[in-house]
């Protein structure tokens, strides 16, 4: 079986058990500590990752595995709860194979969602970040081998990768709720270890603001397919290579967790006009 004949498999299956996909459905992409997301979809249809055909699963416990469909405040939603990681053993077709999914039941637009560590020294933890640009330093693409061309060019331009409007309409809503949204590069680095001090030093020369082990592997894909993106990262800890802290998995789910409202509500103001 061909990789594409897997996403259509995927597709069909995730077609076939939930009720028609929307023209104007958005997809959601939530990282770890921010299932509250997928807590605010009314009417909700789930579906596990295991029992979709050819999809892959997450190995990593704060990651619940599994499709919800429904509605938020009127609009149709589907969301993946969990992603899959290259760290995890996974290529990066394999951890892109969710958002090629969406691809192939028509979405048009997705906000992914991440928990990450601040690189620049002014941002606020517990804040959420607005994904302006990224860098992928993983070595890897999911654009690696031959192109369908009914999905995108051989060669895609990346100069806009983040939808201009989509930001614009995130940095109103947070100005009319009162959120402080900081603005930064995310940049993706394989993980699963964390990073040095010296290697801090090194990302925020190369001009990170932000530091995550996803994200940049499911923009390339689905800016590729002609997906308008919106990214908003929480910024779970703040890496100072002057005086590193160590940032247990523990401690990034309880901030993403505690910060997990003010994402929630974010989101769900954007939903409503977007």
């Amino acid at each position: 079986m061909t990789y594409t004949e897997k996403i259509q498999q995927s597709a069909a299956y995730i077609q076939e058990n939930l009720d028609k996909i929307q023209e104007n459905t958005i997809a959601l992409m939530t990282g770890t500590g921010l299932g509250g997301l997928t807590e605010a979809i009314e009417n909700p249809t789930t579906i596990p990752y295991s029992e979709i055909p050819e999809f892959p699963v997450s190995t990593v416990a704060s990651h619940a595995g599994q499709l919800t469909a429904g509605t938020i405040d009127g609009t149709p939603v589907i969301a993946l709860h969990g992603r899959v990681h290259l760290y995890e053993g996974f290529g990066a077709r394999e951890a892109t194979h969710n958002i090629r999914t969406l691809g192939e039941l028509g979405i048009k637009t997705l906000i992914l969602t991440n928990a990450v560590g601040a690189l620049n020294p002014s941002f606020e933890t517990g804040s959420p970040m607005l994904i302006e640009d990224h860098i992928n330093l993983t070595g890897h693409t999911p654009l690696r081998g031959d192109n369908n061309d009914k999905w995108g060019e051989r060669f895609p331009d990346m100069c806009k990768v983040w939808n201009q409007e989509l930001r614009d309409l995130a940095i109103q809503k947070a100005l009319e709720l009162g959120i402080r949204l900081e603005r930064g590069v995310f940049m993706q680095i394989m993980g699963p270890n964390m990073e040095t001090p010296a290697e801090t030093r090194m990302y925020r020369a190369l001009g990170a603001d932000a530091i995550g082990m996803s994200t940049c592997m499911e923009a390339i894909a689905a800016h590729h397919m002609g997906i308008r993106l919106l990214g908003i990262s929480c910024l779970t800890n703040k890496n100072l290579p002057d005086c590193m802290e160590e940032a247990p998995l523990e401690q990034v789910i309880a901030q993403a967790n505690k910060s997990s409202d003010a994402m929630t509500k974010l989101i769900r103001a954007i939903l409503k006009e977007i």
